[in-house]
């Protein structure tokens, strides 16, 4: 049955911050909502969630009405939801308890989490003991726990993974994620990735908004594109790209080609040092630069034909869209 969204719309006065979204996940794996600042992302999120109140639509759950209640929703807010100035742990065991986990299973699952996620240091800290007369005797090294650290003594990026660890700590059937890469260096970022996947692979439905579109793609199989409150593009990604078709050629040379992409009335997006991005109508203009340059006797270093990446695809489209208006 899974996750539908239907009709949903917000205004603030005149101002239409939503506008009519509807979508569905009939299966597990990574919906994908993707769209410019101000777009309606984070507010359609937030009324899915019963955060905000709707002006019209419902949003269900296996046929029923999604209550965060009943339903085991894990949510990582783009705006991080810590307490500055408590202690990680007491806060961890709290928001897991308030999401019906006892007391003994959240400490069990922080401790897994605690690992996974690469932050003991900040909820096991310990510091050396006073070595004893049977330390000095033996050798020995001994350290005493103390109290974790509390969130403002994290920097962004640990912060973002106990953020992570609070939307996980139920298992959560459905998860949503939004902006999670944001901040992170390239090593957590490739650590959220593994989690990320490792959730799909337990059959869990999540819903993703970023603006890391090469991060998406990695995932998701359908999304809607929101540009100005309204759904701009909607569908599954593989089916998307294919309606484009393979368009994009990369090509590396070791001379200059531009009379031969002209001629072959191709279309540069960008070059550097006889690397060329090219646009071309299609698998038979790029067949026939190809042939030119083989027949010219240019060393052909790279011919890459390849359909849009999302990057491309949501550019074109918000920039469509914009153009419109």
């Amino acid at each position: 049955m899974g996750l539908t969204v239907s009709h949903l719309s917000k205004k603030y006065g005149n101002k239409t911050v939503l506008d009519d979204l509807s979508f569905d996940m009939r299966g597990p794996g990574v919906y994908a909502l993707l769209g410019t600042n101000g777009a309606g992302k984070t507010t359609a999120i937030r009324m899915m969630l019963g955060m905000l109140s709707r002006d019209s639509g419902e949003v269900t759950w296996n046929g029923a009405p999604l209550d965060t209640a009943t339903c085991n929703v894990g949510y990582l807010a783009e705006e991080r939801g810590l307490y500055p100035k408590y202690n990680l742990m007491d806060q961890l065991v709290y928001f897991a308890q308030l999401r019906g986990v006892s007391r003994a299973e959240a400490k069990r699952r922080i401790r897994y989490w605690s690992s996974r996620l690469e932050v003991d240091e900040y909820l096991y800290p310990t510091k050396p003991a006073r070595r004893s007369a049977l330390s000095k005797s033996t050798g020995a090294s001994a350290t005493v726990a103390l109290p974790s650290k509390k969130a403002d003594q994290l920097s962004k990026g640990n912060q973002q993974k106990i953020q992570l660890m609070t939307a996980l700590l139920p298992d959560p059937e459905l998860i949503i994620l939004d902006e999670p890469m944001s901040g992170l260096d390239p090593v957590n970022t490739d650590l959220f990735k593994a989690i990320i996947r490792e959730e799909i692979a337990k059959g869990k439905y999540l819903i993703m908004s970023s603006h890391q579109m090469a991060t998406v793609e990695e995932f998701c199989t359908d999304l809607t594109i929101l540009n100005r409150s309204k759904t701009v593009l909607q569908g599954h990604l593989n089916d998307i790209k294919r309606g484009y078709g393979r368009i994009n050629l990369s090509l590396k040379v070791e001379q200059d080609i531009t009379p031969f992409i002209e001629q072959a009335g191709a279309s540069i997006l960008t070059e550097k040092e006889f690397e060329y991005q090219l646009r071309v109508s299609g698998e038979s203009q790029a067949n026939e630069l190809l042939g030119a340059l083989i027949a010219a006797s240019v060393p052909v270093i790279r011919f890459d034909l390849r359909e849009p990446s999302l990057h491309e695809i949501f550019v074109e489209t918000v920039g469509a869209a914009n153009e419109k208006e």
